[in-house]
């Protein structure tokens, strides 16, 4: 696999984000995850991604139980479960967030380290400041944000430089383009793209509401999922899915290359819970003309319905 910069490490230019691995879009086990990440490490992918509040730790346990050291491992914090859901990022709770995720990682340190969500209670600089001292301390090897403005990109990347920023960027989801690509690409950051699979719209089948295994998963009440709006998801979608298979290629892989043509310090994060999934991510290579056409079919701003309900939009900062 093509190698990108996350930081002073190269990873694959494709990560396996590890939310799945919770439960969050249907029941799952430890065994079934476990192969996931053997097939997701044999196919060249070295960074994984995942946080404490994927499945209530059972994410992490699950990659320490796997143990492999030779990977970029990337966890957060930030989020207070609830309910009701809140946000907390202040020292003592990200220290005490950090111990526990360490504890079930069975790891002395974290490659990277994301705010899961900013809290708008606690200044930027006492944000970074607490941040900074992790790294000194050696408990953290560097730190990010998600879900987050340009503006406070670069507020907090002057205050202790910012290893990468992880916000949702796909086809169907493209608010980065106005200004946070841009400004994590002039300031050396990693930019890494989560759900850039459209949770399962750019899968190679058309997604059906009965595949949403169960009531835990949250697309049952996300607006892109729900009617009227899904059928016209799907009928967006139909003819890029026609320009995918007279090409001889997955749909999957089309879309993740799409991804990572808008920029080389783009690294998109697909999630699976399977290792079948893996095999459908890669072997496409997209011309200039072959883009085009992509924009043609799928335009900036074509999705139908919001990328999350009111409840999950609380805390992202939005900028536009």
């Amino acid at each position: 696999m093509k190698q990108r910069q996350l930081g002073t490490a190269q990873v694959g230019e494709i990560g396996l984000g590890a939310m799945s691995f919770g439960g969050m879009f249907g029941a799952t086990d430890e065994a079934t995850s476990l192969r996931a990440l053997d097939a997701a490490h044999d196919a060249g992918i070295t960074l994984i991604d995942t946080a404490n509040i994927y499945g209530l730790g059972i994410s992490e346990k699950v990659i320490g139980k796997w143990g492999r050291k030779d990977i970029v491992l990337a966890t957060k914090c930030g989020i207070v479960s609830g309910p009701p859901r809140s946000v907390d990022n202040s020292e003592p709770y990200i220290r005490a967030c950090l111990e526990e995720s360490l504890r079930r990682l069975q790891r002395d340190h974290v490659d990277l380290y994301y705010i899961h969500r900013r809290d708008p209670g606690v200044p930027i600089d006492e944000l970074a400041g607490t941040m900074s001292r992790l790294i000194e301390e050696g408990r953290i090897g560097g730190w990010g944000l998600s879900e987050v403005s340009p503006a406070t990109v670069r507020q907090a990347h002057a205050l202790c430089p910012l290893t990468a920023v992880q916000n949702e960027y796909s086809l169907w989801t493209r608010l980065p383009e106005l200004g946070l690509l841009r400004t994590c690409n002039e300031l050396g950051i990693a930019f890494v793209a989560f759900s850039p699979l459209g949770r399962g719209m750019f899968g190679n089948r058309p997604i059906r509401r009965e595949d949403f295994r169960s009531g835990d998963d949250f697309r049952h009440t996300n607006p892109r999922f729900v009617e009227p709006n899904l059928s016209a998801n799907l009928a967006a979608v139909a003819p890029f899915r026609d320009f995918c298979r007279q090409r001889g290629w997955n749909v999957a892989a089309t879309a993740l290359a799409w991804v990572l043509a808008q920029g080389d310090h783009i690294i998109p994060i697909p999630g699976t819970r399977t290792a079948e999934h893996l095999g459908e991510w890669t072997g496409v290579e997209l011309t200039p003309e072959d883009l085009a056409e992509i924009d043609r079919i799928l335009p900036s701003g074509f999705a139908w319905g919001d990328r999350y309900g009111d409840h999950q939009l609380a805390f992202v900062e939005r900028y536009c």
